[in-house]
């Protein structure tokens, strides 16, 4: 074989580098690159964290648990997109965290990634002197995004979503048992309190849903919910007229005397009674501008209920069926695509207030987890 030249060997080096230049260049200055949409006031984890955790701060942990929301998004794309190890963009989303993912969540319909299992990345902390976990940071996250409108993905992400509207329920998607099962082993290998579970929108519909089951089986994960859907057909026709959403509840009840996949029962109208279980709580961020999410904080939101409003005014137990919620106070009215985007929760001038934690929308959702129907009871009993 014919040895190069100097000049040979110095092109070959030369147009290496420009092509590796031109490689990182374009991941530098996508939109999505962290240095250039992520957060600007968040910092790595340092020794001070062994003495005053950032973890103990709400606004740094509402901000971390968006970026690993945004982190699964860029899974997703970086697949779509073809991009290697040396070009991903969801790897910078987690790095400045210490957290490294461990296991992607996928739809098995299309293969998409909808989620992921992220994990406290011991070595990287180490490497920076961080000898322990900071106080406050789970040592795994379950983190699920929302609808991608792109098209490897949208058909399945849009059937989800049709799913929630006409049902309010998820449990009939093959994505719910995925994360079902992913937040059920980790909180077993790492116990429930070192463990949470984040998404927004779409996702954070899942993660209510899937937090929610595991809390049936006294398994309380923390939850962290960026623009949960509130809207159902139910609600858009209730806007229209009492008449027609009182029209559409008993044509629902009809449908699911033959849906076993559904949340809610042919028996929700049936008298209940409350037991003793430790409360879960979710954390819910809401933005009113947002008409996916806002009745979250309605309190004159018309259930039709009367069961349940008088279950809830005074709880037997001390339990209120509720979440704490946190209300996006920008003033003036938003476009709907600010409004319910996630990049909004890391924003370094986002103000908060803390909104009613027990409003109608929660009690509903959540209020099975305290009380078992009277048919289940007479059944346990007669055992």
């Amino acid at each position: 074989m014919a040895k190069k030249s100097d000049e040979e060997m110095r092109s070959e080096t030369v147009a290496a580098a420009e092509g590796e230049a031109k490689m990182e260049g374009s991941v530098e200055s996508h939109p999505y690159a962290f240095h250039i949409s992520g957060p600007r006031n968040v910092s790595s984890p340092n020794w001070r964290d062994l003495i005053n955790s950032s973890w103990k701060d709400a606004n740094y942990k509402r901000t971390v648990m968006a970026c690993f929301v945004q982190a699964v998004y860029l899974l997703e794309i970086d697949r779509q997109e073809n991009r290697t190890e040396e070009n991903a963009l969801a790897p910078k989303w987690l790095i400045p965290f210490k957290y490294k993912l461990v296991e992607t969540l996928n739809d098995e319909r299309d293969g998409s990634i909808f989620g992921a299992i992220l994990e406290w990345d011991r070595s990287a902390a180490l490497a920076d002197f961080v000898l322990i976990r900071p106080s406050g940071a789970p040592r795994a996250v379950v983190a699920l995004r929302g609808t991608l409108l792109k098209s490897q993905t949208m058909r399945r992400d849009i059937e989800d979503d049709l799913r929630f509207l006409a049902w309010e329920s998820l449990k009939g998607s093959v994505r719910f048992n995925a994360a079902l099962k992913a937040l059920k082993s980790i909180a077993n290998k790492y116990g429930s309190n070192n463990v949470c579970i984040v998404g927004h929108s779409l996702g954070a519909g899942f993660a209510l849903q899937v937090g929610k089951a595991l809390a049936k089986e006294g398994i309380h994960v923390e939850a962290h919910l960026f623009n949960p859907p509130s809207v159902s057909l139910a609600m858009s026709f209730r806007n229209i007229g009492e008449k027609a959403g009182f029209a559409w509840k008993r044509f629902k009840s009809s449908m699911l005397s033959s849906n076993t996949d559904t949340e809610t029962s042919c028996n929700e109208n049936m008298p209940s009674f409350r037991i003793g279980l430790k409360q879960w709580v979710p954390h819910l961020y809401i933005n009113n501008s947002d008409y996916i999410c806002c009745s979250y904080t309605d309190q004159d939101n018309d259930l039709q209920d009367k069961h349940a409003d008088k279950e809830n005014a005074k709880p037997a137990n001390g339990h209120f069926a509720g979440a704490k919620l946190f209300l996006s106070s920008n003033k003036g009215k938003q476009k709907f695509l600010e409004a319910h985007g996630l990049e909004q929760w890391w924003s370094d001038n986002l103000e908060l207030q803390t909104a009613i934690s027990n409003s109608k929308l929660i009690t509903q959702q959540l209020k099975s987890l305290y009380t078992i129907p009277a048919s289940q009871l007479t059944q346990a009993k007669r055992q």
